[in-house]
This record gives structure tokens, C-alpha cells and sequence, in this order.
């Protein structure tokens, strides 16, 4: 093994497992490279086989898996590649438990739960516990188990609080990931995931997220399954057996960078006057935080009528999806002609002042029969509002929302994690559109 990696000089080596060696940075304090190895197993390793290549391939699908996860908010380890065959990620004690969810049942599931049909969907997917343990082939745990066992790593006890937010994590990772193959007509079937405490007390997805995690079935046909179960069912193992599970894990590999397009979707912001221009980028900044871009023109309904058809037209006709919020005060004419004259949708957030808010509100919620534009009141709500739209046909968007609630749930917990709302803001502020 080589002593420096990318211009990080190695330490030592933290933690040897089958397919992957830990290694600690030198160069990088708080840091480990994690190295992957061209091995396949299966069944606690009672099955074992060299594949040349998978430690590239693994690091590719890692890679490109944990930057879908770090795009929309979500808290990780991973920083990023370091060449062809290892990462460099936070350095983490890691707690003891795969966390798995499931939408159809398959696999151990049937031979654990007899009765249930192959295929049976569960909607809402469910989540399953297991301890590490490959002597006794990782046993299935009870969040009461967890609790009970007080796992104490990096300052932080495990209790129950923590297990609520892995648990909401572990299912919205697999949802997050389950839209974007969705992209690719790829039903992902089941998952498994891990987490660690790093040295600032702080839970986060860690591990390897590759090809042995998954089970992916391209458009939900078992039969086509690229996953490793196909490797798992062999009961004799030849090397064009082994290629075929290469060239499966490679099409993942591949599949994956193109499950972040560039976003069609646009929030147009219309406001009446030039004077609503900081009402207007405060909405724009709400919308950049949830991977909303947004444009911000000048048009008034009543003045120049005409100039604001014109407007909608030309978005019409540039074939992106577009929401429209109308920011007008006073007599609110803008959102109900936009709404009366485009299928597209129509938000008003009009610039409320103290002296006319009654006013203000009253034009645009007393409509014309026949429109279908919204009101809101504040910058915030008009962003949500258009990003929910939005996050119907694109899985980023979508993706985004559902961060933001978890970190709105886990707000709300007394934790030993060292999260506080002021990271949360932190966090918000930072996000960037990919």
C-alpha cells in the first residue's frame, strides 16, 4: 500500500474489512482514506472471489451516490475521491447497526415474514435494524435494543432521540435515491445504509453506499437485477460469471451520471414596480436554498398590460417549467392576468405594508371566477410553495423539501449531537444549486 495517496501522507491503518482498508490522514487531521479492494463477498464472507476493477467501480458509484446526498443537504461523511480507488471522508466512530429500508419485499424479508407475498409494496417503505455482528450473521434488532445497548461513541450516547433521527434519515436516503434511479426507469428495492459520530459529536451517513448495498431492478423487473444478488444466487462461481457481475456493477456506475441533470425548473418573479425589487430577492433567495433558479422582471398588469402578455408568452414558448409569483400591492391585477392568460401556476406574494395589509391581501385573494392563482404572505412561503410545484417532476427539488423537514424534525430534538439551530441555518445558507 502506498504511503501517500493524492498528496495526503497515510497514517495508520484504522480498520481492515473485505472489501476496504480505513486509513488514517497524517496530512488531514480528523480525516481517514478509505481504500476499496478488488473483492467480492457474500454471506458474512463465506463467499469470496477477486474481481478485478470492482475497487474503481465501487469508488465511482460511492462517489457520485454520496454527491446526490451531499447536493440536497443531507449530513455525510464523504468529502470527495481521491483517485481511482479511495475517498477521503470525516473520520467517524462508527455505530454498530445497518439500517435497512425496504419498498417491496424480497430476499430475507420473505423467509423472516412467511405469508408475505414476493413484490408486497410497502408504502410508506419500511425500516429494518441490525446489529454487526457476522459470527451470529447480523442479527435483527429492535430500536429498544438499541437504546438499551447506550452505544457511547465520540462523547455521544445513543439513545433515543438519535434513533429517531437515523431511522428518518435511513428512509430518506433510500427516497432520495429511490426518485433520482426512478429517473432512469430503475426501481431501487431495498438499501442499507450505516452511520458514525464524528469527533465533534455530530451523526452522519458514513460508510460505503455501492452496488453491495442495493438491490436496483431496471423498470422493476427482478429478472434484469444489477445488483449483487446476482453474485449472492450463484452456487458455482466462473469467471464469466464473474464478468457478468463487473459489467453490472460498471452500468450502475455509468447510470449514475445522469442522475443529476442540469434543472429545467424556473421561478419567474414578476413584481409590479421597481420599488418591490427587495421583497422580490428576498423570495429569490429562499428559492436558490431549495435548488430553485429564478428570474426577476419588471411588468406592471395595469400599465402595460400588453409588455406583460408578452412576457408570459415568451416563457411559454422556451419549453422550460416555469411557476409564476406576482409581486403587486395596492389594487393586485398582475397575479389574476397571469393566471388568466397562462396554464402555467401563478403565486401572488404581494409586498404587504403595516398601513394597507388588509388591502393589500383582500386584491389578491378576491379574484375573478374562472383563476386559480394562490396568495401568500411571506417571501418564504411563496419559495415553498413554488419548489412543492416544482418537486412533482424534478427529484433534486423534491429532495430538498424532504432535508428541510428533517432538519426542521431534528430541530426540534434535546440532542447529545452538537447539532444546533445555529448549524441548521449554517447548513441552509450553504446548500448550492449543482
Amino acid at each position: 500500500m502506498a504511503t501517500e495517496v493524492e498528496g495526503y501522507k497515510l497514517g495508520e491503518l484504522v480498520i481492515e474489512g473485505k472489501t476496504k482498508q480505513v486509513f488514517d490522514i497524517s496530512s488531514f487531521p480528523g480525516h481517514v482514506l478509505v481504500q476499496s479492494k478488488d473483492r467480492i463477498t457474500a454471506g458474512d464472507g463465506a463467499k469470496a472471489h477477486e474481481l478485478e476493477g470492482k475497487a474503481a467501480i465501487s469508488n465511482q458509484t460511492n462517489g457520485k451516490v454520496f454527491e446526490i446526498l451531499n447536493s440536497v443537504g443531507l449530513r455525510t461523511a464523504y468529502v470527495k475521491s481521491a483517485g481511482d480507488t479511495a475517498f477521503i471522508a470525516k473520520k467517524c466512530a462508527m455505530i454498530p447497526i445497518e439500517w435497512v429500508t425496504r419498498r417491496l419485499a424480497t430476499g430475507s424479508f420473505l423467509k423472516r415474514r412467511p405469508g408475505v407475498p414476493e413484490g408486497y409494496r410497502f408504502n410508506p417503505p419500511i425500516q429494518e435494524t441490525f446489529f454487526k455482528d457476522d459470527e451470529n450473521h447480523d442479527p435483527q434488532w429492535s430500536e429498544e435494543q438499541i437504546v438499551s445497548a447506550k452505544f457511547k461513541l465520540n462523547g455521544v450516547t445513543i439513545g433515543q432521540d438519535e434513533v429517531d433521527i437515523m431511522r428518518k434519515t435511513t428512509v430518506l436516503v433510500f427516497e432520495v435515491l429511490e426518485r433520482a434511479w426512478a429517473t432512469r426507469d430503475c426501481a431501487l428495492i431495498d438499501m442499507k445504509i450505516e452511520f458514525g459520530v464524528d469527533n465533534k459529536g455530530e451523526i452522519l451517513v458514513a460508510d460505503v453506499i455501492d452496488s453491495d448495498s442495493w438491490r436496483l431492478w431496471p423498470s422493476g423487473d427482478k429478472r434484469l437485477m444489477k445488483d449483487k444478488q446476482v453474485y449472492r444466487n450463484l452456487t458455482t462461481v466462473t469467471k464469466e460469471d464473474l464478468d457478468t457481475v463487473k459489467r453490472n456493477f460498471k452500468w450502475v456506475a455509468e447510470q449514475l451520471e445522469y442522475l443529476s441533470p442540469p434543472s429545467e425548473s424556473l421561478a419567474v418573479i414578476l413584481m409590479g414596480s421597481p420599488s418591490d425589487e427587495e421583497h422580490c430577492k428576498k423570495i429569490a433567495k429562499y428559492l436558490k436554498d431549495l435548488g430553485v433558479r429564478s428570474q426577476l422582471r419588471v411588468t406592471s398588469a395595469h400599465k402595460g398590460t400588453e409588455e406583460t402578455l408578452r412576457i408570459v408568452a415568451h416563457y411559454e414558448g422556451t419549453g422550460e417549467k416555469v411557476v409564476f409569483i406576482a409581486v403587486a400591492g395596492r389594487s393586485n391585477g398582475l397575479g389574476p392576468v397571469l393566471s388568466g392568460n397562462t396554464s402555467f401556476p401563478v403565486i401572488n406574494c404581494p409586498p404587504v405594508q403595516p398601513t394597507n395589509i388588509t388591502q393589500d391581501i383582500w386584491s389578491s385573494l378576491n379574484v375573478p371566477s374562472g383563476l386559480g392563482c394562490t396568495t401568500v404572505v411571506y417571501p418564504e412561503a411563496a419559495a415553498l410553495a413554488a419548489a412543492q410545484i416544482h418537486a412533482l417532476h424534478d427529484h433534486i427539488i423534491w429532495s430538498r423539501l424532504r432535508v428541510k423537514q428533517l432538519n426542521n424534525f431534528i430541530s426540534l430534538k434535546p440532542l447529545e449531537t452538537g447539532i444546533t439551530m445555529e448549524d441548521i441555518m449554517c447548513y441552509y445558507k450553504h446548500l448550492k444549486v449543482k
